[in-house]
């Protein structure tokens, strides 16, 4: 019987429309190498490139997106529109097929050397659910929250692939109540769902990024699981922001969808009640928020819905603030959006949120009940963005499994 042509369903996120990019190993080939998603197979670019003598053979043929990514907007724009030939041309046909792997048979690993990360703070409803717990009697967002989008520098070196168990954390605690710190595993661990930018082309120092600049700069998009150890994050964070309570671990998933798939997935930002400086100031912009809807499971469970398009500060207008001192880009930094949040209490991305830091219980249907996460729990957080003539732009998943501390 003769397979399908192109292999895989018009239906699928997974699609001829998305080609997600990802690095990947088998049992017979322990090498991490290039590939692209499509349907429930990965091509293996780089033999499928050598075969058709591809002019960026070189750059398929490294172990991470990096060089690639360093091509810059007019490559990523011609080796998509190759790949897309490959997989939709019969004539490439007995050249492509015997490098499509099955997607159960191959290990998917960190795509993309990690330069510098960044995680923001741009859902208002995050940061106004955040403002009412900590702050009850005052106003939940601090005076300069819808003037700039507010950030901690992370680390990079502790961002992980999908699939990577997270270590419990230990550091220091101190309860209101209690006279003095102490020490030990992390009591309130905690998720955020969030979006991942990935940066291709770097800047030099002292140079800025417009809020037009996006597209040449950001190469795709992840999800991201920003873990957090919010006992240990509470005390450290007078006066200064996240340290040890955020840099344990940070989950990625092992696809990148290029900016080039969600041409059917920007939308209007949502109406902004002060004025932005001129730099921030997008009213005059094309859409530069994305239409995600993302989906919070823990241990198979939905836990909540949060919709991206909800966010306050967009991609464009987070990459214009990183780089408006003069900060320069390099290739493989990873910003992050920040915890997104709807308006709903469904919709909440965090469970500090979802439980409103502990009153609240989360009920799973093995009649267990959860406040912040236990060891064992299992979170995966999915998405998808609409794509072409109704279909759906597939992000797959990050996934982590909480195991105990090392004490």
């Amino acid at each position: 019987m003769t397979s399908p042509w192109p292999p895989a369903s018009r239906e699928h996120p997974f699609g001829i429309h998305n080609l997600p990019y990802g690095v990947f190993t088998t049992t017979e080939d322990p090498s991490p190498r290039i590939g692209v998603a499509i349907g429930e197979h990965i091509l293996d670019v780089s033999p499928v490139a050598q075969a058709t003598d591809s002019d960026h053979t070189p750059l398929l043929d490294a172990p991470n997106l990096n060089p690639l990514m360093a091509a810059g907007r007019s490559v990523w724009t011609t080796v998509r529109a190759e790949i897309t030939a490959w997989l939709t041309d019969a004539d490439y046909r007995d050249i492509v097929t015997p490098h499509l792997i099955r997607s159960r048979n191959a290990v998917l690993r960190l795509p993309f050397e990690v330069a510098d990360y960044v995680d923001f703070y741009s859902s208002e409803h995050h940061a106004s659910n955040v403002g009412r717990i900590f702050r009850p009697d005052s106003r939940p967002l601090t005076p300069n929250w819808k003037h700039l989008p507010i950030a901690y520098h992370g680390r990079s070196g502790t961002v992980v692939v999908s699939g990577t168990d997270i270590v419990r954390p230990c550091g220091q605690r101190k309860a209101p109540a209690d006279e003095s710190p102490t020490y030990g595993p992390c009591l309130r661990l905690d998720i955020e769902a969030e979006v991942g930018f990935v940066v291709g082309t770097g800047t030099r120092l002292g140079d800025r990024v417009p809020l037009d600049g996006l597209r040449d700069h950001v190469f795709g998009m992840c999800l991201v699981n920003d873990w957090s150890a919010r006992d240990i994050q509470a005390w450290e964070s007078v006066p200064l922001g996240p340290f040890l309570g955020k840099s344990f671990a940070t989950s990625v998933s092992p696809w990148i969808v290029p900016l080039d798939a969600l041409a059917h997935a920007w939308v209007t930002p949502p109406a902004r009640d002060v004025e932005p400086l001129p730099y921030l100031d997008d009213r005059d912009s094309e859409p530069a928020a994305l239409d995600l809807d993302i989906e919070i499971r823990l241990n198979g469970h939905p836990i909540s819905r949060p919709p991206f398009r909800t966010m306050y500060w967009t991609a464009a207008q987070q990459l214009a603030h990183l780089t408006v001192n003069g900060a320069s880009l390099r290739t493989g930094d990873l910003y992050a959006s920040g915890t997104v949040s709807g308006p709903e209490p469904d919709q909440r991305g965090a469970l500090i949120e979802l439980t409103w830091n502990g009153r609240d219980e989360i009920k799973l249907p093995d009649g267990s009940r959860r406040f912040f996460l236990e060891d064992g729990d299992e979170v995966a957080i999915g998405a998808y963005a609409p794509g072409p003539d109704g279909t759906r732009v597939g992000f797959g998943e990050v996934v982590g499994r909480v195991v105990p501390a090392r004490v």
